[in-house]
């Protein structure tokens, strides 16, 4: 790697971390490439990004931002996975980590809050933001839902609820 490839790679990595919300570092020793290749499709269906980095070049896009308390992290052979939804990243390795051995979780962070890996797995236990999106949904459409099912219901019976109800007065 050139000095000018270097420093494209110093930049991508501060951007990357300009970005995300989440970052989760992991160990990847004995992992073969097509393992990687599948990590890596598991992550885009779920929004998240994976990379393997170069420590040096990390820690110098790392140095003076928002993410440089887990500068730590990064020795041996590293990766992360990030994205905009804070639960992603954590869930999709964590849940990859479970199944592969050779795939450590070492630590992460949501901006300046350090995570340990008792931390990412209470991340990872979380309900995604489209889980929670759907839960809200049906919230907001179940008082709606009886409102249909009462107006369309026929006549007769709504006579007989409203006589009951002028029964208990």
């Amino acid at each position: 790697m050139d000095r000018s490839q270097k420093e494209k790679a110093v930049e991508d990595f501060k951007k990357i971390f300009d970005d995300a919300e989440a970052v989760i570092v992991a160990q990847y020793k004995g992992l073969n490439s097509e393992t990687i290749d599948d990590l890596r499709a598991k992550t885009r269906d779920s929004n998240v990004s994976f990379r393997v980095t170069k420590n040096r070049l990390i820690k110098i896009a790392l140095s003076g931002g928002v993410y440089e308390n887990i500068s730590d992290l990064f020795s041996g052979p590293t990766a992360i996975a990030y994205s905009k939804d804070v639960v992603a990243a954590a869930k999709v390795t964590n849940e990859f980590s479970k199944n592969n051995e050779n795939l450590v979780i070492i630590g992460g962070a949501l901006k300046d809050k350090v995570l340990d890996i008792n931390g990412i797995k209470h991340l990872a236990s979380l309900p995604s933001l489209p889980e929670l999106q759907a839960k809200i949904v049906g919230l907001i459409s179940t008082p709606a839902r009886q409102i249909a099912t009462v107006v369309a219901t026929p006549a007769s019976q709504l006579i007989t609820v409203a006589r009951a109800y002028e029964g208990t007065k």
